[in-house]
């Protein structure tokens, strides 16, 4: 496993990350979802990514169990807050109320005192930004968050983030956006505006949702037993699952083959080509996805190699930064 400092701190993590947005409490059973983390932690990774809405709360609950036992200062662990949580007009978004109690319900799902990194999920427009970021900068002197981060925040709301944050003595170090060969819509302002205020990338869906690995053919119906033919997995997928893009993924089977490297490998391993890419979030209902995927630490493609990548994909990449994704 290789290894990157998050943003401008001092926090070190995994340039591999696992997490379990579409896995845990929901895709798999518990004990496949344990067999998965152990699975991680075994092949060095460290960073361990969830979220308070995932599976209803259920994915925290589940990682929180799967990591019992282990040293806590051995892996460092990220949550996220602003999704719906329950049914109450404050059980969302970011207001201090929800931040602050939503922390503490996480980290007793979690089974932790502390989480390393706290990250909105989203940007929230109805509460004032000054009132997000002092409840960050509250639960970051408290001890109960460490270090704090977004998720698919625009370059704006980024420097408006990272400017209040500085005000407050406290680092905004990540950004946690969906980026893949498919997806790179943070390359023309997100990651200029990230680099220039200090934060790293820690991006989900490197595979574009399992697209990349080439399981999905043109012209096919998807398997019944992978994420593409899951009721609620497979919806964040079918901008993905045209025959035309399916077919450009295929045409990259021989790049990764002049490389021997697995498809999953190759699409990881492009992400993590970019340098404010701090880490990539993989997930995995395998421990055998996991042991693949963590090849791709520390491999760096040649020049040449992202040129025939780009030159296969071709225009349906898609790079509109007004866009994002739930994630």
């Amino acid at each position: 496993m290789e290894f990157r400092r998050l943003g401008r701190s001092g926090l070190t993590i995994s340039e591999i990350a696992y997490g379990n947005w579409l896995t845990h409490g929901g895709q798999v059973e518990e004990d496949a979802a344990t067999a998965c983390v152990r699975a991680a932690l075994d092949a060095g990774i460290t960073t361990f990514d969830t979220a308070d809405v995932y599976a209803g709360t259920l994915a925290e609950s589940v990682l929180g169990r799967a990591l019992e036992g282990q040293r806590r200062s051995s892996y460092e662990l990220f949550t996220k807050v602003y999704w719906p949580t329950g049914p109450g007009r404050n059980d969302r978004g970011l207001s201090r109320k929800h931040v602050i109690e939503s922390c503490e319900a996480s980290l007793r799902r979690l089974q932790t005192d502390y989480v390393d990194l706290y990250q909105a999920h989203r940007y929230d427009p109805t509460v004032p930004l000054e009132e997000t970021m002092t409840a960050f900068a509250d639960l970051v002197r408290s001890g109960k968050a460490l270090y704090i981060g977004v998720s698919e925040w625009n370059a704006q709301e980024i420097a408006a983030g990272a400017a209040l944050a500085r005000e407050l003595n406290i680092q905004l170090i990540s950004n946690q956006p969906q980026y893949s060969m498919l997806w790179r819509v943070i390359e023309d302002e997100v990651v200029p505006t990230s680099e220039k205020e200090g934060l790293s990338q820690i991006v989900w869906s490197p595979l574009a949702q399992g697209v990349l690995t080439g399981k999905y053919l043109p012209g096919q119906q998807p398997p019944a037993d992978s994420r593409a033919g899951h009721a609620e997995a497979g919806q964040w997928m079918r901008r993905f699952l045209r025959d035309d893009l399916l077919t450009r993924v295929q045409d990259l089977r021989p790049i990764a083959d002049d490389l021997g490297l697995s498809m999953a490998q190759l699409a990881i391993a492009w992400v993590l080509q970019n340098p404010n890419v701090a880490a990539a979030i993989i997930g995995a209902t395998r421990p055998e996805q996991v042991h693949d995927n963590v090849k791709a630490a520390g491999v760096r493609l040649e020049a040449d190699v992202l040129r025939r990548i780009d030159e296969v994909l071709g225009d349906v990449v898609e790079r509109d930064p007004a866009k994002t994704a739930r994630g």
